[in-house]
Order: structure tokens, then sequence, then C-alpha cells
């Protein structure tokens, strides 16, 4: 298989019915090398894709030149607003803005004012993140991005301060068990601040339910019970994503600085920490991101009987939520314009959260 296939308009140049394809995907996504793009390299992009859409496209354009097309503008230009997303809440600068805040989450001895900075910092990115991604075709009410976001900062706080102060009042913990256990904490507050983030901005879809897909992409009806299944896949997998970017680096780091170098050169210890923490991203949030596919099936047996009597289907699909934000691709079969809802870049609606990264 060539390694550009025909081009596709508004289509992802990878399978995403595989892991590796989803994997590719996510690397093109979060690729920082867009961010270096000049204003006359866009202005070409933008040009080749409007001559795709109109059909004067010249000859001699190659299909690799239209995918590199498509991963400029979709990195850079907001799509419904046709303007450029801010620099550092683009998905292409997740990474590189993002580690310092996971280098601040991650430093060992936090007093309780460098705890609150970060936490806070950290779900202050994700919320302009989602906010510049937003759906600007179908906006949100921007009480509802408030709610979220307060929603994630209240709980990520609360959570790493109580245990940090739990931490430090458990006198059977010597020092060196002590500072260890604290630099895991990060991780129990901001899941806890994305599982609360999913519940305030979808708890109404408990109540109206989500749609149904049969075969063809086509609307069975519309299923509190997947609703239900898809608010717990998605606060799981929120729980899950960060992980290995607020978990691998500790456990890095408690075996790095008992290395010579590092015990002489205590200076040292800083650069080195930010190293990994960004390794540390940068391998593992495409691997994350690309573990779960976007639509869930679910049998028609475990649906409402009215469901169950619309359809032939023994096994229905659903869109269990973003993630992520970063684009989907595929947007013309009905599944397809139900994802297309969601906002640009695939970003979530949710104001908080973090690493959160496919709505609903």
């Amino acid at each position: 298989m060539s390694e550009y296939p025909t081009f596709q308009l508004g289509k992802s140049r990878f399978d995403q019915n595989t892991f590796f394809g989803r994997f590719r995907h996510f690397l093109d996504v979060i690729d920082p090398s867009t961010l270096f793009v000049t204003e006359k390299r866009l202005q070409e992009c933008v040009k080749l894709l409007d001559q795709v859409k109109q059909g004067t496209l010249p000859p001699g354009v190659t299909d690799a030149q239209l995918w590199q097309a498509q991963k400029v503008k979709q990195a850079i230009i907001h799509p419904d607003t046709g303007e450029k997303v801010l620099m550092p809440f683009r998905m292409s600068g997740f990474i590189p803005f993002g580690t310092p805040v996971v280098v601040g989450l991650l430093l060992p001895n936090q007093t309780l004012v460098s705890t609150i900075f970060w936490q806070w910092l950290n779900q202050s990115h994700n919320a302009c993140v989602n906010y510049c991604n937003r759906n600007a075709s179908k906006p949100a009410p921007v009480s509802k991005f408030v709610q979220g976001y307060l929603g994630a900062v209240t709980s990520a706080v609360s959570i790493a301060v109580g245990l940090n102060l739990l931490i430090k009042k458990a006198s059977r913990f010597s020092p060196t068990t002590r500072l260890l256990v604290q630099r895991f904490i990060p991780f129990p507050a901001v899941a806890s601040a994305n599982v609360c983030n999913v519940v305030l901005m979808r708890h109404s879809e408990l109540s109206e339910g989500i749609s149904v897909l049969d075969d063809n992409g086509n609307v069975v009806g519309t299923s509190k019970v997947a609703a239900r299944h898809a608010l717990l896949e998605t606060a799981l997998t929120r729980v899950v994503l960060p992980m290995p970017i607020l978990v691998l680096p500790p456990m890095i780091m408690a075996s790095l600085e008992k290395l010579p170098l590092l015990q002489r050169q205590r200076r040292l210890v800083l650069p080195v920490h930010s190293l990994v923490c960004l390794a540390a991203f940068g391998l593992a949030l495409p691997l994350a991101i690309s573990l779960f596919p976007q639509m869930s099936q679910i049998s028609v047996n475990e649906l409402e009987p009215e469901i169950a009597m619309a359809t032939d289907c023994k096994i229905l699909t659903y869109n269990k939520g973003l993630v992520f934000v970063a684009r989907l691709p595929g947007k013309r079969s009905m599944a397809g314009r139900l994802l297309d809802k969601t906002p640009h870049a695939g970003s979530v609606e949710d104001a908080g959260g973090s690493f959160d990264t496919y709505p609903r």
C-alpha cells in the first residue's frame, strides 16, 4: 500500500478501524512541526484544498501534497470560523505547551500554594484548548464551559491538597517514602477532575438519551441505556489516559535520582525531569488515545424494548463521547454527521479535564 493513498477531502489518511491507523492519525494531529508553518505556506495549503472543492486542481499536484495541505490547514484553521487558533491552544501545541505544566504538577516537595497553582494552571490550559476548538457552528452556552471548568478545578485542587495534607500527617511514612508517594498525587487529582468534568457536562444525556445507529449508520432511536454506557466508558477512559503521563515520570525519576551523576549534580535533576516528562508525554499520549475506537457497540437485547422493535440488527453502535481534543475523520455517513456536531478538531465541549481528551 502506498504511503499516501488517494486523497479524500475531510477524511483521515489512515485506517481508523485499527490501532496502528489511529496511532498514526494522532501522531499527525499532535505534530508540533505545524507550529512553524509560515503564513505563506498556510495560504498555499488553503488554496490547494479550495481548488479540490471547486474541481480546479492543476495537473501535477500529488496526493502527498494534498494530504500535507489538509494536515496543515486542520492543525491551524478553525473549520467553523475560518480563523487561526492561537498557537498554545492548538492540538499541535498540546505537548510543547503542556509539558511545562506536567513538569510543575510532578515537582517534588510541593507547597500548598504551588499545588493549587499547578492544578489550576493545568485545568485552565485544558479549558482554553477546549474553548478555542469549540463547535462555533452550534455554540454551547458559556455557562456550560464555566460549570465544567469550575468543577474540574475544584475537584483537582481539593483532591491534591487533601492527599498532600493526609500524607504529611502520616507518621508511619519515612521522609523518603512520603516524598515518593507525594509524586503520584497529581494522577488521582487529574483523574477525579476528568470524571467530574464528564458528569457535569454530560449528565443531561442520562435523561435525554443518545442516538444509536444500525449497520448502515442510520439512527434507530434514542437510548438512555446507551447513554449510561457511553458516560461510564468515557469516564473510565479519562481516568486511564493521564496515567502514563503522570505515573511513568515519577517512577523513572525515582530510579534516575539514584544515579551517581544526579547525586553529585543536583542542578541537573530539573532538566532531566523535564526531558523525562516530555518523552512520556510525547510517547504515551498518542499511544493512549489510539487504544479506544470512537464508536462503541451494544446488543439490542440490552436496550429499550422500543429500540429493539425498531430494527432487525442484533448489534447497534453509538458515539461514546470525546476522550481527547483531536479531529475525528469521516463526515459523510450519519455517524460522521453525528460526530460533526462535536467541536473543532474533535474537541470536547467540556471546559476542564486533562488530556481529554473524543463530544458526544
